[in-house]
């Protein structure tokens, strides 16, 4: 038996300084396509993500929480892996920096450099961004402050963040001694940065300007892993978190390396591409000076934006993903960010365009494929897919040609980390099928004994696709493929992607006998207006409130979760219902049923009205409720009920087995509207 290829994927270990939304998520949901993928292909895969706890701002959003930091960070890493747990996301191990075993690591790195020559102890003095965690020279700030003298006394970092002069002692590292090193290694390796106008970014306005010696620690706060030799010292935050890819390995932490030696060097690193720099100049000069072997790929992906730019708090246009996931369910979160973002590129998300997608993409082509091909199995088989045998009819040979080049176009983006690209050829085969019903008309052939075979031929092929679209679709989608197989009457253990074929189809294969829907189309003015609702309620309505925890017995509405059995509507078609006081004139039971009363009602009409309601088994003595008034919803079309017309419906509480009409005062005249 041969050992497994292994394969090593990080995210970046996320900020805990507020709550993540889809852009965070997009990342982690991307590494955790290609881990799924890889797997599928048989790797041996080891999926890496966490958290970066340390720094002045932990320590000062603690501070305003009233709160210590690590009792933040454990607050905070808490719902960031509920998060991924409800996302699914499929991580192998999720590192905190504020782990012993990594500060530790942390340690006996920072030592070992020392002691290297690699970084010494000087004075910094420069313009620093809390918010950034990062030092800025005048020429890299996007805005300057001045004094009436042209002194510089303060500024705006690229991110919009301001900075703060900060003069103290701190340790440097020789960023000057790698830098050539670092673009021979680039030249040599020209795929270690990807996609490649990342690397000339780095090139250009990092490099080729000249490095400057990295700040690595500080003294001004507290919170971080402290040098060993000089403790008052509190390591960078930047040499803090990137090491974490490799003492979560083990690595330095003073016990088992053995997951180090097996997975490092990571294949892929992922990264949105504000931290690019960080991580294609910082890290592998870190690790150069550890003598240490380079990641083989870091992939600085494109933001996903928001027509009006970044996602932001301040303007009201976050959306968080366990609204989406909840909602649409998880598959149609998953499938849009993965198709959302091309690669190299931003993505940009809309309400509209979300909706579109599900309705267009998942329930239109590839939901309305598996109905028809599963209804028309049922209705001409009776419900059991015939023999695949290729060349039956003349447009066989066409689908199965072009189901073998998506198996290759598909797995050939797939391993280049283009998920866009893959969904795009894949979906390719979803619309090659639908045209294939179209050219084929089953329906006709079915008129005919004659082209029986034929239609065998068609429901076979269309089985076969579906099979095939479930099987790749797999890393992107962790719960409709296994649907597809359910309903085609597959066993759902046996979905490798590693040697697929279209042809693989197996024999004697019943399918379900009445599928369900597993997109449901969706309303789109409703849903649209439901998402913009919800990226605008919270941070509006609250502003810098909802950054803090609210003191104990205090009461925030918006901090409700509000228990709902039916989806939300908007107000707009609750206003559609009309409600009047009705008076009970008469009422007695329906004869031929045991549950449904007849009710004679003055609802202010020109007459009464009749409205049935199957409150019988609540109600034994139902003559007492004549001259009570109660609410009816008086604009429902009438409808026939055991042969009589019901002319509405009465509202009712129910609780637990109870059961009771709403009832009103009876000084409100008949007729009155409820509103």
């Amino acid at each position: 038996m041969t050992e497994k290829s292994t394969f090593y994927i990080t995210t970046p270990i996320y900020y805990p300084s507020g709550r993540l939304h889809i852009g965070n998520s997009y990342t982690t949901i991307a590494c955790d396509v290609l881990a799924r993928y890889k797997r599928l292909q048989d790797f041996d895969v080891f999926f890496l993500t966490g958290t970066d706890e340390h720094g002045l701002k932990i320590e000062e959003k603690a501070e305003s929480l009233g709160m210590k930091p690590q009792q933040y960070v454990d607050k905070m890493a808490a719902d960031i892996q509920e998060l991924w747990k409800k996302l699914e996301i499929t991580n192998d191990k999720f590192i905190r920096t504020t782990d012993e075993a990594h500060q530790k690591a942390v340690q006996n790195i920072f030592e070992k450099l020392l002691a290297k020559g690699d970084i010494y102890l000087g004075k910094y003095e420069g313009w620093y961004s809390v918010s950034d965690e990062e030092y800025f020279t005048e020429s890299q700030l996007a805005e300057v402050y001045r004094d009436e003298n042209g002194k510089m006394i303060g500024g705006k970092a690229p991110s919009g963040h301001e900075v703060e002069l900060v003069a103290e002692d701190c340790y440097f590292f020789k960023m000057s001694k790698y830098a050539d090193r670092l673009v021979e290694y680039y030249n040599a390796h020209p795929d270690f940065i990807i996609p490649e106008t990342r690397k000339n970014e780095m090139l250009n306005n990092f490099i080729k300007p000249g490095l400057e010696d990295l700040a690595l620690t500080r003294t001004s706060f507290n919170w971080g892993v402290k040098v060993p030799s000089n403790p008052k010292h509190v390591v960078y935050v930047w040499i803090d978190a990137l090491t974490n890819y490799i003492s979560a390995l083990g690595y330095q932490t003073g016990g088992d390396e053995s997951l180090f030696n097996r997975y490092w060097p990571a294949d892929v690193q992922m990264v949105g591409k504000e931290i690019v720099r960080f991580h294609t100049i910082y890290w592998p000069i870190i690790l150069m000076a550890l003598d240490l072997p380079l990641p083989k790929h870091i992939i600085g992906h494109g933001w996903l934006l928001m027509k009006d730019g970044k996602m932001s708090k301040s303007k009201g246009n976050v959306v968080y993903p366990e609204m989406i996931a909840e909602r649409y369910g998880l598959d149609a979160l998953r499938y849009y960010l993965m198709r959302a973002v091309p690669f190299g590129n931003d993505g940009i998300f809309t309400p509209e365009d979300f909706v579109n997608r599900v309705n267009f993409d998942l329930a239109n082509d590839l939901g309305n494929l598996l109905n028809r091909t599963v209804a028309m199995i049922n209705k001409y088989r009776d419900g059991k897919v015939p023999a695949l045998q290729s060349g039956v009819t003349a447009f066989d040979k066409t689908l199965e040609d072009f189901a073998a080049q998506t198996i290759t176009a598909y797995q050939e983006q797939m391993d280049a980390v283009h998920f866009s690209n893959a969904l795009d050829e894949l979906w390719k085969l979803v619309a090659r099928t639908n045209k294939y019903i179209d050219e084929t008309e089953p329906w006709a052939l079915a008129k005919d004994d004659a082209k029986a075979d034929q239609l065998d031929s068609v429901l076979a092929h269309l089985a076969a696709s579906l099979r095939l679209i479930a099987i790749l679709i797999q890393p992107v989608m962790t719960h409709a493929p296994k649907q597809i197989f359910e309903q085609l009457g597959l066993p759902t253990d046996q979905m490798d992607i590693k040697g697929v074929s279209y042809f693989d189809f197996p024999a004697d294969v019943q399918v379900v006998a009445k599928g369900q829907p597993i997109f449901p189309r969706l309303d789109v003015e409703e849903e649209v207006e439901f998402i913009k609702s919800s990226m605008t309620k919270n941070e509006k309505a609250k502003g810098r409130k909802n950054m803090a925890k609210a003191k104990e017995g205090d009461f925030d509405p918006e901090e409700t979760t509000l228990n709902l059995t039916k989806k939300e509507i908007r107000f707009d078609k609750f206003e559609k219902v009309e409600m009047k006081v009705a008076e009970v004139k008469e009422v007695s039971r329906v004869e031929g049923s045991d549950k449904l009363l007849k009710f004679r009602l003055d609802a202010g009409d020109d007459g009464d009205r009749q409205i049935l309601s199957g409150i019988a088994k609540f109600y034994p003595n139902p003559e007492e409720l004549v001259g009570k008034k109660v609410i009816a919803v008086t604009n429902l079309q009438p409808r026939k009920m055991m042969g009589q017309v019901s002319q509405g419906m009465l509202l009712s509480a129910e609780y637990g087995d109870q059961l009771q009409l709403l009832m009103v005062s009876e000084n409100i005249p008949n007729g009155s509207i409820i509103g």
